[in-house]
Order: structure tokens, then sequence, then C-alpha cells
């Protein structure tokens, strides 16, 4: 008899004996780290929305908010459509329906976001249609829509020629979309924070943070299953292509920055940002096993406490904020 894989076609439905109780760990630890956004206080934010931003700020925030009101949606849509069917383990699925909420919890956040920050309805609606109208953002839409179709039309995986093309869809969401367009995202927040400015936006982007940090973990612990399982599907040719997704997906953050910056951000540059993408850049390929690219330095001292490289041993620290406590024990050697 074959042992099986992780990427094996259909849904296996057996839990005992647990071929994977890592992802049950990650899915547990998901659940102790609920949050709400009815926790969050805008009323600060709002003051200082109006008294103590330049146009140049604002511009940036109405940008960064436009981009978080899609990007959620499209990560949960590609997990529907694409991860969930193809991740054959159920302890992998419990932890794929814990994020698929927390990207609903993202979304309603986001929205909040909108509501408080952009009152004129002509203008907040702009911003919802924002891949439709604010061509940076349409850009990066497309990109993740262009890895979503990659693999939409795969009902099974049959092939190894069908699983590197699942792991390249795995990939580019784990490094490009929630690991560079999201921690790009992440980084305007803390620079405003630093300035002493939205502690509304920057509390919920903490909370948001861990959970995207956990969401790549994830990603990343599925391919280095599979990495152990079918080593030979990591090969020159799947390297160059994520060497290839990866510097596409820095361009199009790139030129992100370019719009977001537009009007003349004091503190920040599109030069900081882009080689602080490419340091983000470099620590994925890392975590891939792969070489780093740009050989790129963190340009924002502000990101020290949010330093990505940190997140290579996310799950062997402790998240201290906010833990929701989880009764009982599970041990992973008990039968039915």
């Amino acid at each position: 008899m074959n042992t099986p894989h992780l990427l094996d076609p259909g849904f296996d439905l057996t839990l005992r004996p647990m071929r994977y109780p890592q992802f049950y760990e990650m899915y547990r630890a998901a659940i102790k780290n609920t949050w709400s956004v009815e926790e969050i206080d805008f009323q600060i934010d709002l003051g200082h929305l109006a008294q103590r931003m330049s146009p140049a700020d604002r511009h940036l925030i109405e940008r960064l908010v436009a981009f978080f009101a899609t990007g959620d949606s499209i990560v949960a849509n590609n997990l529907v459509l694409n991860l969930y069917k193809h991740i054959n383990a159920p302890e992998a699925r419990m932890y794929l329906s814990r994020q698929l909420f927390e990207e609903a919890l993202h979304v309603q956040f986001y929205l909040t976001l909108l509501d408080n920050y952009i009152p004129q309805p002509e203008r907040r609606a702009q911003a919802f249609a924002a891949v439709e109208n604010i061509p940076s953002i349409r850009a990066k839409a497309e990109f993740c829509q262009r890895w979503i179709d990659s693999i939409h039309a795969l009902e099974r995986i049959s092939s190894d020629a069908e699983r590197r093309q699942f792991l390249l869809n795995l990939t580019c969401f784990a490094t490009c979309i929630e690991g560079l367009f999201f921690f790009g995202a992440f980084a305007y927040v803390y620079f405003l924070r630093s300035r002493g400015l939205l502690p509304g936006l920057a509390a919920g982007t903490a909370w948001v943070f861990r959970d995207e940090s956990a969401h790549m973990g994830f990603a990343f612990e599925v391919i280095r299953t599979v990495r152990h399982e079918q080593p030979e599907l990591f090969d020159e040719s799947w390297a160059e292509q994520v060497g290839t997704m990866i510097a596409e997906a820095v361009d199009c953050e790139t030129a992100f920055a370019e719009d977001v910056l537009a009007g003349g951000v004091v503190g920040m540059s599109v030069k900081e940002m882009r080689q602080y993408l490419e340091y983000v850049a470099d620590r994925r390929l890392e975590m891939l096993g792969l070489p780093r690219r740009y050989g790129a330095r963190n340009p924002f001292p502000f990101m020290e406490l949010q330093d990505v490289q940190e997140l290579t041993n996310f799950f062997e620290r402790r998240v201290s904020a906010y833990q929701v406590a989880v009764e009982g024990e599970v041990g992973f050697d008990h039968a039915f």
C-alpha cells in the first residue's frame, strides 16, 4: 500500500490516526487568538484625519484602505476555489475553515475603516470599487486573479505537473500576496503609528498582522510537508518560476507605492519602500529554501518590532497579545 500524500486527490475524512498534527495545532492556536472589530475605537483616528494629517497623508490612507477592502476578499476566493479542495487532510481543512473566518473578519475591519475614514458616499463607493477605477490596485488584483485562474479549472490533482501548478498558486499567495502585498501595506500603517497617528488603525492592523503571519506560516508548512513527501516536485523549473513570480510582485507593489506616495509623504520615499519590498522578498525566498535575490536591508527602523525575519519562527513563539482560552487536550495517538 502506498503511503498517502498531502496532495493526493480526494477528500480524506480520517482524523484518527492524525497524519499532520502540526496543522491541528495551528488551528488551535488560531482559535485562541480571536478578536472582534467592535473592540477597536476609531474616534482618535477621526480627529487625526481632520486635524493632524496632510493631504498627502490622507491620500496614502485612502489608497491603503481601498486596497485592504479588496485584498482579503481575493485571498478568501482563492482559499475556497483552489486550496480547500486540494489540500487533502481533514486537520488542514480545519485550519483553512478558520482562516476563511479570519479573512471575513479582516474584510469587516476594512469595511468599518472605510465607513469611518471616508464619510462621502461617492468617494467611499470609488474606494470599494478600487479594482475597477484605481490602476495601481487593479494591477495587483489582476496579478492575483491570474494565479487564481491558473488552477481554477483543476478539479482533481492527478499528475506531478498539476501538483507543481497547485504549488505555484499556493506559493504565490503565501509569498507575494499575503507575504508581500499585505506586508507592504502594513509598513505604511506602522510608519503612521511611528508618527503617533491613527491608533485605531494600528491596533486593528496588529491583529490582522498576526493573523496574516499565521496564514503565511500555514502555507509554508504545507509547502514544507509536500517537499518532504515529494521532493521531486521542487526542481529548478519551480525555483525559476517562483523567482520570476516574486520579482513581478515586487514591481507591482512598487507601482502601488508610487501611487500611494504620489503626494509627497514626509518621511517615506518610493526608493525606501522599494528597498523594503526587496528585503521582504528575500525573506520569503529564504523561507522557501531559495537564495536571496536582492540582498536588501530593512530601511525602516519602525518595522523592527514587526521584523519579518521573526516569522520563520512564528509558531515557536508564544503569542502573548489577546488570547482566548481553549480548554482540553488532544492526544494524537488516540483511536476513535
